[in-house]
Order: structure tokens, then sequence, then C-alpha cells
């Protein structure tokens, strides 16, 4: 019986934009990271975006850079997954996004961080968008990837 030949899929423009985006958080994590371990640097202009998130962390402690580290490295293995077209990734990716549409409902709902509200629809259509049938095709272990 001849083996089937695999379809080849080439990646959709939103996989490749959602991996961007994972690499753009693990540079940002990694070097929140860095600047809540080294304070007072270049890198410390980055919390004027939201100085409340560096209140908190600050009381944390090195707590706090383990789990920006640990961001970090997740959001690059998304974004090497993605790129790469790896189921792995795909899993990764819906779950750290998961994890973030958590955070943000808790947040707005214990009146924590109000603007957060903001990324639940965002989150939202993005889940949305990797359930859909060309983006699940993609990540298929039964295809190709076109190069």
């Amino acid at each position: 019986m001849p083996t089937p030949t695999p379809v080849v899929v080439e990646r959709p423009t939103g996989v490749s934009a959602l991996a961007a985006f994972f690499f753009v958080g693990a540079l940002v994590s990694g070097a929140a990271s860095v600047s809540l371990l080294a304070p007072g640097g270049s890198l410390d202009l980055m919390w004027r975006l939201n100085p409340r998130a560096h209140d908190a962390f600050g009381r944390i402690g090195v707590g706090a850079s383990i789990l920006l580290v640990a961001v970090s490295v997740s959001c690059a293995a998304a974004g090497y997954g993605f790129a790469a077209g790896r189921r792995w990734g795909y899993r990764l990716g819906i779950g750290l996004l998961v994890l973030n549409l958590a955070g943000d409902v808790i947040n707005v709902a214990s009146g924590v961080e109000l603007r957060a509200a903001v990324g639940i629809p965002i989150v939202a259509v993005l889940l949305w968008y990797l359930s859909s049938g060309s983006v699940r095709r993609y990540f298929s272990a039964a295809v190709q990837r076109a190069p």
C-alpha cells in the first residue's frame, strides 16, 4: 500500500504574528527581571508604564525575578514553537494565553487592576483565532510545513 503524500501547509500570517508577540514577551519579561535584580539602571524606565506592577513585584522580592525568568523562557519557547509549527508550541501558547486571561479576569473582578479589562477581549479573540481550522491544520502532526 503506498504511503500517502503529506499535505503541505504554509504558516498562517497570524501564527507568525503570535510567534513575534511571544518573542517580544520573552524580551520584555526578561528585561523586567533584570531591572528588578539590578535597580537604578536604564531598564527602570520601563516601569513608568505600570508603576503599580513595579511596586507589587518589589514587595515579592527575588521571587518576582524568578517568576519573570520563567515567563520569559516560556514565551521564548512558545515563540519558537509557533515559528517552527510544533504542536507543543501551540499547546504552550494556548496555555500562556489562558493564564493571561485568568489573571486579567481575576485582576478586574477583584478590583486590583481595572485596566486589565482591555486584555480580556484581546486574549479571547486570540484564543478564538487559534481554534480556527487553518491554525489547527498548521499545527497538526500529519502535515508538512512549507519552508
